[in-house]
């Protein structure tokens, strides 16, 4: 498939940073992007982040590698599921290797340089990819995608197929584009995440992801219902920008995005492409993504971009009813033996979270871990917080 034709920069426009190159340091697997990534990472002063709930639930904190404000504490808290106060002050790479930084905390991240993880995992503490990739390998026949499902999505899938006239348009203009973003995706983002949502900027996704990609629509009787745009490289389709109309709620009860993957795997497989990458998320189980993206068995790995040198250091500093709650509520994947592995926890009182599952190429296994062996010698009670420290600047 040709790439659309890039067009000159509009007049009076001049980013301070190509779309490009920003798109390029975000997600390219390249070996200069890469090393550039791990010097600006080494030459940072590494902070921490403390986040104490507002109600019930642990005192989480994150310090390290600064995509993990980002990408990872977010995650913690909206999982803790209460609201917080933050407070931030600066700290070693020597205090966060040995537990020492942000003393009130009961569960402290801490996002490393591969090389910076220890080999093997301290007492209470697990060693975790920074985030996973999934994808999916697409064969020649496109019912292969249908085949994936499992016999009770199968079922509902090819009876709303059918019942909603649904059909899957290719989308060729800018003015598509913008009302997708616009219509679909901006909304979305808004409604489904708030303040937590990432996305690309229009000018980016406008740039590298519409001109050098597909945009999808799912119709139902000739409607636009759902969008998604995706990037080509090479012989892979990339999701990247997904969306409903005008953000609503009821398509997520109809097997939308289900039957969105599925038409679009099906086009990928009529293209003669070899993969769709679905994106990635947190390491985590309880991610509602990955829990929804199993249903289309994708390989999980370890990113091509950056992150795929980074590492979660995950260290428990107490045993509290708070923290056993979270961990049991929240399996989890940890590097094992150079793959990955499912973690649950567990204890008499709280049974191992197995509807969370974790069966996927690329993922080795799994154990459960006793908490009672597992925070063994820890304090029952969570540390008096300290005085604020700002950061300096």
């Amino acid at each position: 498939m040709r790439l659309r034709p890039q067009p000159e920069p509009e007049r009076g426009e001049a980013p301070v940073i190509p779309p490009n190159w920003r798109y390029a340091w975000n997600n390219s697997g390249g070996s200069l992007v890469l090393r550039a990534h791990g010097m600006a990472a080494a030459a940072a002063r590494p902070s921490v982040t403390v986040s104490r709930p507002a109600g019930r639930g642990p005192t989480v904190a994150y310090g390290g590698l600064a995509a993990g404000l980002t990408h990872v504490l977010p995650f913690l808290e909206q999982r803790r599921g209460t609201g917080s106060e933050h407070s931030t002050c600066r700290t070693t790479w020597s205090e966060l290797a040995g537990g020492r930084a942000a003393p009130d905390a009961d569960l402290l991240a801490v996002g490393v340089l591969q090389h910076a993880a220890p080999r093997r995992p301290p007492r209470h503490c697990l060693v975790l990819p920074f985030r996973i990739n999934l994808s999916v390998l697409v064969g020649p026949d496109p019912q292969e995608a249908v085949r994936r499902l499992s016999r009770k999505a199968r079922q509902q899938y090819a009876r709303e197929l059918k019942a909603r006239s649904r059909t899957l348009e290719v989308a060729p203009s800018e003015a598509d584009f913008h009302a997708f973003y616009d219509g679909m995706h901006r909304p979305t983002m808004q409604n489904r995440h708030r303040d937590a949502a990432r996305s690309e900027e229009r000018r980016s996704a406008l740039v590298c992801l519409f001109r050098r990609g597909v945009l999808f629509f799912l119709c139902e009787s000739g409607r636009r219902v759902a969008g998604m745009l995706c990037r080509l490289e090479g012989d892979t389709l990339v999701v990247r920008l997904a969306g409903v109309e005008a953000g609503g709620e009821e398509p997520y009860r109809s097997g939308t995005y289900t039957a969105l993957y599925v038409l679009i795997l099906q086009w990928a497989a009529e293209q003669g492409l070899t993969r769709v990458d679905l994106s990635g998320c947190e390491p985590f189980l309880s991610k509602g993504i990955f829990q929804f993206k199993r249903k289309m068995h994708p390989e999980v790995s370890l990113p091509e971009n950056h992150f795929r040198e980074k590492r979660l250091v995950l260290r428990v500093r107490s045993d509290t009813p708070e923290v056993r709650d979270f961990l049991t509520a929240n399996p989890l994947l940890e590097l094992h033996g150079g793959g990955l592995q499912a973690v649950y926890f567990h204890d008499a009182e709280r049974p191992a979270r197995k509807d969370l599952r974790w069966e996927c190429p690329g993922v080795d296994g799994h154990r459960t871990v006793d908490l009672d062996e597992f925070l063994v010698d820890l304090p029952r009670s969570r540390p008096p917080s300290p005085s604020p420290q700002p950061a300096h600047p």
